[in-house]
């Protein structure tokens, strides 16, 4: 018995893992959509749009949250099918736009209409026991060395950025573009003669 839990637990270890980093990205996207239609909603129209959304009631909540997946399930399955008829990057970048817009859209709606949304008896059960789930993911995901060593390296590259940018609004990087371009200029004519 013990033999096929461990079995078992070996096999599912790197979907656990996948979903998990799936989760993280998942949140990123969902957190920076939320902040970019915070801002957006800071114009009157969408202000009192916004109003109405948090006045629905439960069943209203729930259609006006879903509306974004339902409105953007077309985009994506014509994306899939540019990709099918050979038109991969088109395809991709069409469904990549589509899962950015949509996740903003989602995550503005969802903080609109939580507190409608979790009046469903049904819905509260199954958004507590997805939280629950999810945090014990990532949980597990950020217990491993792999993660420590990819926030140690993430970290890293942040820093080097910070100080690049340091420098550069210092003055200490603002010639280097203008003789990176006579440079590329110059070897281009060297290489016309």
């Amino acid at each position: 018995m013990k033999r096929l839990y461990t079995f078992r637990r070996r096999l599912f270890a790197p979907l656990v893992y996948l979903a998990a980093l799936f989760l993280i990205f998942e949140e990123w996207l969902w957190d920076v959509g939320a902040r970019l239609m915070a801002k957006l909603s800071a114009f009157p129209p969408f202000r009192a749009l916004e109003r109405m959304i948090c006045s629905l009631g439960p069943a209203a909540a729930m259609a006006v949250f879903l509306l974004p997946a339902l409105m953007l399930f077309p985009v994506k399955l014509l994306a899939l099918f540019a990709m099918a008829r050979g038109h991969a990057i088109m395809g991709l970048s069409v469904f990549v736009l589509a899962k950015i817009a949509g996740a903003a859209a989602v995550a503005r709606l969802y903080a609109l209409t939580r507190p409608s949304l979790l009046k469903l008896r049904w819905f509260a059960w199954l958004h507590f026991r997805f939280i629950e789930l999810k945090d014990r993911w990532i949980a597990r995901l950020k217990a491993t060395a792999a993660w420590r060593e990819c926030r140690a390296l993430i970290d890293g590259i942040r820093d080097a950025l910070r100080r690049w940018r340091a420098g550069w609004r210092r003055g200490r990087f603002a010639a280097r573009p203008m003789r990176i371009l006579r440079r590329f200029s110059a070897f281009w004519r060297m290489r016309r003669r």
